[in-house]
């Protein structure tokens, strides 16, 4: 990662560079577990980064996590208990609690560094961990999901890609305890990295989550600054089809104040490329 002239970069598993202007540097800390910096561009407004990766930018954050809890929370038929890992930015939390059934959000991320400099310089995403409905954990979201004895209707696994304290987070063992503390129509939503950049690592979580769960798949985003532009999620279940269980009515009459997700992004979000559908099995 370099300012020289002003920009900053990030370097991509050493074949692809993304560039941003820089405005201003507002914090950088190294935690016990990784380099988490937060700086100001002129066009993407505030960036969260982590091991020198862009995790959150203030322009188009709001794609990554509309699309990441409103598919899953449409799905369900009455989400009350819903469970985020990772996501100490706050913004997956923020949308989940959008939806009035939602009694508890439980948010678990192991790094409080994270949390306390998201809540500082982007509230944008993280003032929702301040409501009486959010539930703050600091721990590894491995050992919560292994020893907890509460249940959720839906789990968003909102990690990094899989390396250092994530990468347990992409392994059969974890996705069994998962499946454990799900209620009976629990559904869970992992991101999965790029079809492009990270194909292994998606075959990989498809060969697992069509082990653990009845039902497994995956769908697609497209946003700003995330390497290759086109990103995925894993989807899996006790039961409920993400596409013909789903009742476009249901997003209709919510009438969520959403810019990115709705009835329509729902269902074309499963629509594969032809190699990504040969990727996980479908």
């Amino acid at each position: 990662m370099s300012d020289s002239n002003r920009w900053i970069d990030e370097s991509y598993q050493g074949v692809v560079r993304t560039g941003f202007r820089l405005k201003r540097r507002l914090f950088k800390a190294k935690s016990a577990f990784q380099t988490i910096e937060i700086v100001e561009t002129s066009g993407h407004g505030k960036l969260l980064l982590i091991d020198g990766m862009t995790m959150v930018s203030e322009r188009d954050e709001f794609v990554y996590h509309e699309m990441m809890a409103h598919v899953p929370l449409f799905l369900h038929p009455r989400p009350r208990r819903v469970l985020v890992i990772g996501g100490g930015d706050g913004g997956a939390v923020r949308e989940v609690l959008r939806h009035k059934t939602v009694e508890l959000c439980v948010l678990v991320e192991i790094d409080g560094q994270v949390v306390s400099a998201s809540k500082k310089y982007i509230p944008q995403t993280a003032a929702a961990l301040s409501s009486r409905r959010a539930r703050v954990i600091i721990e590894d979201g491995v050992k919560f999901v292994r020893e907890t004895s509460e249940r959720f209707d839906v789990i968003l696994v909102d990690s990094t890609e899989p390396f250092g304290p994530a990468k347990e987070l992409f392994g059969a063992s974890f996705y069994k305890d998962v499946r454990r503390i799900l209620t009976e129509h629990g559904i869970v939503v992992s991101q999965a990295g790029s079809p492009f950049y990270e194909l292994g690592t998606i075959k990989n979580l498809a060969k697992i989550l069509k082990a653990v769960f009845p039902v497994s798949d995956a769908y697609l985003f497209t946003n700003l600054t995330y390497p290759g532009g086109l990103w995925a999620f894993a989807y899996a279940s006790k039961g409920v089809h993400p596409v013909r269980h789903f009742n476009s009515g249901r997003v209709k009459s919510a009438r969520l104040p959403l810019r990115w997700y709705n009835a329509e992004v729902h269902a074309g979000a499963f629509a594969l490329p032809e190699f990504l559908r040969k990727a996980v099995g479908r």
